[in-house]
């Protein structure tokens, strides 16, 4: 009997918006899978949902896995065509099946700014990198087939000194998955709250993603909203919506 595996990027990595599926049959566990998604989305959203990169941009997802283990980068650019974030995650799934699952990762990024110098030519743009090194741990309970629940730990530490240099995030969120509202229609519902702290300074925030696919169609379309209920960090105290459209591969 096939089983579904869903590879969702909901805005908790930072989080933070998409959900795409692909079909795997158990016998085929171990070989190689591949699967992906395009979005395009009008207000980037970073992993942390209160953080953003405050205009449209292009994001790319590749998920590539083989049993328990998977290589999930994900390539962010503006729609200047400047690059974001690059994120190379890597996914071990020991629990798969059943009602309990646990899903363990980590992931080097890089990301990218524009900053103007000072040149014997006068200012120039340059774009400047900062590195991170990232790690996450995701249990999850099935109540229901398609309703999960259960506790998010993200930590990242900045590996330059204009970094954040520790960054926690602790979440407890929903999920549900595959809700039909016709033959053809369905839609997927993850609420989330969560506790921020980058470098001593704090916030509590919730956050939902409501997504709207077609069994059909590779094309879906998703919205986010993050709304702070106090924070303390810059540029996260403010009420976030986006919306996506996404073309899933699979």
């Amino acid at each position: 009997m096939a089983s579904t595996r869903r590879w969702t990027r909901i805005g908790f990595h930072g989080l933070l918006s998409l959900a795409f599926a692909s079909l795997a049959d158990p016998a085929n566990a171990q070989r190689a899978q591949v699967a992906g998604a395009a979005t395009i989305t009008n207000k980037g959203i970073s992993l942390i949902p209160a953080l953003t990169l405050g205009k449209p941009a292009a994001i790319f997802d590749v998920a590539i896995t083989g049993g328990a283990l998977g290589f999930e980068p994900q390539f962010r650019f503006g729609l200047d065509g400047k690059p974001w974030s690059f994120i190379f995650w890597g996914r071990y799934r020991p629990l798969r099946e059943g009602r309990f699952r646990l899903t363990i990762g980590a992931h080097p990024s890089l990301t990218f700014k524009t900053v103007t110098v000072s040149t014997a030519a006068g200012p120039h743009s340059a774009i400047v990198t900062r590195r991170y090194f990232a790690g996450d741990v995701y249990p999850s309970y099935f109540i229901l087939k398609n309703l999960s629940v259960g506790p998010y730990y993200f930590y990242a530490h900045g590996l330059d000194p204009e970094s954040f240099q520790h960054t926690h995030f602790v979440g407890a969120r929903a999920n549900l998955t595959s809700l039909p509202i016709t033959d053809h229609f369905f839609i997927q519902f993850a609420p989330q709250l969560y506790y921020l702290w980058m470098d001593r300074e704090e916030g509590v925030y919730v956050t939902s993603l409501l997504t709207l696919a077609n069994r059909r169609l590779p094309v879906s379309i998703s919205t986010l909203v993050n709304s702070p209920i106090r924070s303390g960090i810059a540029g996260g105290q403010h009420f976030l919506w986006n919306v996506s459209l996404i073309y899933a591969m699979r």
